[in-house]
């Protein structure tokens, strides 16, 4: 090998050698490197604080509706031309700012014989001591709709003096599409409140 190849040779990397020095200290272009690489996770994050937000918000909305909705059931009030119950799916829908439609709102009411019963299963012997109800234990059939019920609750919206549970439900779609993307159930969320009261004395 001659002294004119091997000089070249060394000229060549030390060419390759600041080319790739200038490369690791060029800055141009880092600015939209790093935004390609953060974006989509702040754009997720933001979509997901939007939908969060909101679900919180509706929930709030919905709590507020039902406890007014609730305030008119105690009384025994019921207005000409309405049931109570089609009074109260209202009074909650007037409260939710344009938010919720009807077609999506589910109001289910149940009457206990105390604030403590609320939620609470029928009483029953447990004879085989395994912690829960088996077919063909003795229990109190406190709904006396002949059978043993996990919620011992009765439906209907009671009498005067009754403790009555009201239960509202509703099919929220999140609002960005990249969230309801990631979310199960096509980004269909079934928000719920509740609210339990004692019917006046009317």
């Amino acid at each position: 090998m001659t002294t004119k190849s091997v000089n070249a040779g060394r000229k060549r990397r030390r060419r390759i050698a600041r080319r790739l020095a200038r490369l690791w200290r060029g800055r141009r272009g880092v600015t939209a490197v790093e935004f390609a690489l953060v974006a989509p996770v702040a754009f997720t994050l933001v979509c997901i604080f939007i939908d969060l937000s909101m679900v919180m918000f509706i929930t709030n909305v919905m709590e507020g509706g039902l406890r007014e909705a609730s305030r008119y059931a105690i009384t025994g009030y019921v207005e000409v031309g309405k049931t109570r119950e089609e009074r109260i799916a209202e009074i909650v829908k007037d409260h939710s700012y344009g938010f919720i439609k009807s077609a999506d709102l589910t109001i289910a009411y149940k009457v206990y014989p105390s604030f403590a019963d609320v939620g609470k299963p029928e009483p029953f012997v447990d004879q085989n001591a395994n912690g829960q109800y088996d077919a063909g234990e003795p229990f109190t059939d406190i709904n006396n709709n002949g059978q043993w019920d996990a919620d011992m609750g009765t439906a209907g919206v009671g009498g005067p003096g009754d403790v009555v549970a009201y239960v509202v439900s509703y099919n929220w779609k999140l609002w960005t599409p990249l969230a309801s993307e990631i979310w199960p159930n096509n980004g269909l969320v079934t928000l719920s409140a509740t609210v339990a009261v004692r019917n006046e004395p009317y």
